[in-house]
């Protein structure tokens, strides 16, 4: 599934690697502080959420940063991303963080509707500095 969503134009438009696909589930079982949840339908998997256990200093409690928000593509639009990140609220709840993280781009304007549905939106620590932006630097 996570091979689809990185073919997808809202992934990297390319499939995984082949040692990305043979070893992510080990590496992820690694990481104390990973988890993912998944959603079925008549047994078979359609949806996946990574997530990652974060810390923020300024509350000085964890966070949860979600990483990856996929459903097979004939699934879409039946609110499964929802009910995924919904229970992915429930688990940080549990946790005692103080936030939900995700990134999302800026073309993707269905997923940015279901996020903002659930609460979700861009932020900014002071009005006169602008919007908080998520950057990278390849490794």
């Amino acid at each position: 599934m996570l091979n689809e969503y990185s073919m997808d134009v809202m992934g990297t438009g390319r499939p995984l690697s082949s040692d990305a696909r043979q070893q992510l589930a080990i590496e992820l079982a690694k990481r104390p502080y990973a988890f993912s949840v998944l959603a079925f339908i008549s047994g078979e998997p359609v949806g996946l959420v990574n997530c990652f256990e974060g810390f923020s200093t300024f509350a000085c409690r964890p966070l949860v940063n979600i990483h990856d928000v996929a459903v097979v593509a004939q699934y879409r639009g039946m609110g499964i991303s929802q009910k995924m990140l919904l229970k992915v609220e429930e688990i940080a709840r549990q946790r005692g963080c103080c936030k939900l993280t995700l990134e999302v781009l800026e073309g993707n304007e269905v997923a940015q509707g279901a996020y903002r549905k659930l609460g979700f939106d861009n932020y900014q620590l002071s009005p006169e500095m602008g919007r908080a932006m998520f950057w990278q630097k390849a490794l």
